[in-house]
């Protein structure tokens, strides 16, 4: 007695763009042609390539940021918490001139910086505080040397006397750590994306 051998059900071409039925020769076939096999052939080479193509920047990256001195990470936080602070204060007036931004400005910040209150060359353990970093125009904060008069007087009705009399007062010596401060630009990463999704609803 000779079992009868079962016909494979038809399936259907996994080229998307053809996706025609066919009776498959064996149980693994997903193409319905040699050239819709070719394509498939091409899709999986080029997934593979693009998988090898992520670990390779993944490995880079690693690499890297092996390479980083402190400096290199000093660097990446602070730019992380002036992009957090000129986009907190986005719609505020600069802090020392009370200049507003037009809508390039708010597109671009190509004329707006992130200006400390007590610098980071006098005051480095304040270089984070965002209580001493606020929105400023580059007239302002490059050319008038961060205009620390009118910077004052405007933090004080902005944040308060006594907020303005800590920063003023002093503060222990701080030294961070790399992993501190790797915390410190992930967290203003954070921020930043936070206040972008709201701005955004």
């Amino acid at each position: 007695m000779t079992l009868e051998r079962k016909q494979p059900r038809p399936k259907k071409c996994a080229v998307k763009t053809c996706r025609a039925s066919f009776v498959p020769r064996v149980s693994f076939q997903s193409w319905c042609s040699p050239d819709c096999a070719v394509v498939i052939a091409r899709h999986k080479q080029e997934k593979k390539r693009k998988s090898l193509a992520i670990v390779e920047r993944r490995e880079i990256k690693v690499r890297k940021e092996k390479l980083k001195s402190r400096a290199d990470h000093l660097r990446e936080a602070q730019a992380a918490v002036n992009k957090y602070v000129r986009l907190r204060d986005a719609h505020l007036p600069c802090i020392s001139c009370d200049s507003m931004p037009n809508d390039s400005d708010l597109m671009t910040g190509s004329r707006w910086d992130a200006g400390h209150y007590r610098s980071v060359g006098a005051c480095p353990e304040l270089r984070f505080e965002p209580l001493n970093i606020h929105r400023q125009c580059v007239k302002c904060n490059r050319n008038l040397s961060g205009n620390a008069v009118e910077y004052r007087i405007r933090l004080v009705l902005r944040i308060g006397a006594e907020k303005v009399a800590w920063l003023e007062g002093p503060h222990p010596a701080r030294k961070y750590t790399i992993e501190e401060i790797k915390t410190i630009k992930a967290e203003y990463r954070a921020k930043t994306h936070e206040l972008k999704k709201g701005q955004a609803a």
